[in-house]
């Protein structure tokens, strides 16, 4: 593992983070949905004319083509700044830009891929259904080919900002005699075609950035597809090679400074048993510098994975074992939280701020994007070679 940067990085570092802090938005992230995109949209648009939009994408696609160190520079001034989240473009950027990348026709990728770059557009992810999430390949939505079209029939569940975006990269079953693994077909779905229903989900958070999406014969010309028919599960899995750890380094730099969040609110409030602060007892005290530590812990083993990816070209399971300690490390902090909080964090008071927002909010961080469960299989299976 190197762990120096090499002086042509790091001057990389003093341009990305120069750009950044002259040209972030210096006006608050809206809370309401379609505020918040057109606000995402702006962004990117301003990153694009710069230079700076998709810092992994290949520079023959328009973007910055970054190397892998590059990239965990650019994560790193960008969270340290703490520029905005462009979550609702997250799908366009890492999923369906990099899919048509490696699997779209010259046609789809001159059509989508520059509007995706330039901000123009929102893609959302047709993938869970209620009995098909963790173990993907069981979904039943069902496409069937009529002349030059399919027609699909089913639903969709957990799609994040279905309801403002324009296109979906949609997985279908299209022989339902195959094999689980196999019959899938991957297809872009413009989401205003008739036949189709969104319904958002109201989380605990009190949010609705989830939607259930239903197909009621909804129509996709043939030419939508991405790849080959019943070839959706190999297309799906090719975006892997593309993101292969660097994007989840934002987070790890936010949740170093939720950390220290947390032991300032600690210095400012009562302790466990009224008196003194919450930063005097023994036992907080204990857990906070735990959390620094673990924190520090997390993010050498991101160096680490992305060293290796860096000279071999291939993510590791390593990453399973990262996504994994992060999810439950915030939750351990998001709970340490509410207990300095105390009957003020319950009752969600002002002065509780955005501790039990996030508190809610993480009780889903180890069931999304794969769930402790599914990344402890992979740990088992890959990186200590247990049976299945």
């Amino acid at each position: 593992m190197e762990i120096r940067f090499t002086p042509a990085e790091e001057a990389f570092r003093a341009e990305a983070r120069a750009w950044i802090e002259a040209n972030k938005p210096r006006t608050p992230r809206p809370e309401d949905l379609r505020a918040r995109r057109a606000y995402d949209c702006a962004w990117q648009r301003t990153m694009y004319d710069a230079g700076w939009a998709g810092i992994a994408w290949p520079k023959a696609y328009g973007g910055r083509g970054a190397t892998l160190m590059e990239q965990l520079i650019w994560f790193e001034e960008y969270a340290r700044a703490d520029a905005p989240d462009l979550s609702t473009l997250f799908v366009g950027l890492n999923h369906a830009g990099p899919t048509l990348m490696a699997c779209g026709t010259e046609a789809q990728k001159a059509y989508h891929l520059p509007r995706i770059l330039r901000g123009e557009v929102v893609w959302c992810q047709g993938f869970s259904e209620p009995n098909a999430g963790s173990d993907l390949a069981a979904l039943q939505t069902r496409a069937v080919i009529d002349g030059d079209h399919l027609v699909v029939t089913g639903q969709k569940i957990w799609t994040s900002f279905g309801h403002v975006a324009e296109f979906q990269e949609l997985l279908v079953r299209t022989d339902p005699e195959a094999p689980k693994h196999k019959g899938i077909t991957w297809v872009i779905c413009e989401m205003d075609r008739p036949g189709i229903e969104i319904r958002p989900i109201k989380t605990l958070a009190g949010n609705s950035d989830f939607c259930e999406v239903f197909y009621d014969g909804v129509r996709i010309p043939l030419a939508n597809v991405v790849g080959r028919l019943n070839d959706g599960w190999r297309v799906a899995m090719a975006t892997l090679s593309f993101e292969r750890g660097t994007a989840f380094v934002p987070e790890q730099v936010r949740l170093a400074r939720r950390v220290e969040a947390l032991a300032e609110l600690a210095r400012t409030v009562p302790g466990p048993r009224g008196t003194g602060r919450a930063i005097d007892d023994d036992e907080i005290a204990r857990r906070l510098a735990t959390f620094r530590a673990e924190v520090a812990a997390m993010r050498a083993m991101t160096y680490r994975s992305l060293s290796l990816a860096a000279r071999t070209g291939v993510p590791g399971p390593e990453a399973s074992l990262i996504r994994l300690f992060f999810s439950e490390l915030v939750q351990r902090i998001d709970a340490l939280a509410m207990e300095i909080l105390g009957a003020a964090g319950l009752a969600g008071e002002p002065s509780a701020g955005e501790w039990p927002e996030r508190y809610l909010t993480g009780l889903s961080q180890t069931i999304g994007g794969g769930t402790k469960e599914i990344q402890r299989n992979i740990i088992g299976e890959r990186l200590l070679g247990l049976p299945r």
